[in-house]
């Protein structure tokens, strides 16, 4: 399975939050925060993040290989919260794509349900990625901790704008630990 983003979310921390976070009232670096912000939410929202959720509301694409195999009647959706599925497309055998009815579905948290019908393919064979399946997922407004994190490693980042500290002797800069304690409360692990 392979997910991507077909809709990148807002941003979680706004660059006057985050300004007002390192109490910098000039403008002259606010290109440099915002990049710090988008850093540091992307280092841990979505398919590529260290959370293993979605944090800001998004829509994302997961492909799969097969969808509802056999006796299989749901899937479950990764990088959640899911809010709303948006779209399922599959190859039929003669390969061409089918969207399917989404009345048919039913979401149960980050479960994907098709009770009482039959699989996409009644005993198909494995294809790559021969069904996709759309959906919004994110916090319409995230947690407290998250964003408190995010604002923490922005701090961090502007403070500390070089990966090694110069002195006696040149020594990386550990980040916080505070951010990723505030964080494991919500790590999914797969």
């Amino acid at each position: 399975m392979r997910v991507v983003v077909v809709t990148p979310p807002a941003p979680v921390v706004t660059l006057d939050e985050a300004k007002s976070h390192l109490r910098v009232r000039h403008n002259d670096e606010d290109a440099l925060i915002e990049a710090y912000v988008t850093a540091a939410t992307a280092h841990i929202d979505g398919p590529a993040g260290w959370l293993g959720r979605s944090i800001g509301e998004q829509v994302l694409e997961a492909r799969f290989s097969l969808i509802f195999e056999g006796n299989a009647n749901e899937i479950r959706l990764p990088f959640g919260p899911v809010v709303e599925l948006v779209g399922v497309r599959y190859r039929d055998y003669d390969e061409t794509e089918q969207d399917a009815d989404l009345a048919d579905f039913e979401l149960a948290g980050d479960t994907l349900r098709r009770p009482g019908r039959p699989s996409l393919w009644e005993g198909g064979s494995l294809r790559d990625e021969a069904a996709t399946v759309q959906y919004r997922t994110g916090y319409a407004e995230p947690p407290a901790p998250i964003r408190a994190a995010i604002l923490m490693m922005v701090g961090d980042l502007y403070a500390n704008r070089e990966t090694v500290a110069i002195g006696a002797s040149a020594a990386a800069i550990p980040m916080s630990t505070a951010p990723a304690r505030l964080l494991s409360l919500y790590r999914v692990f797969t």
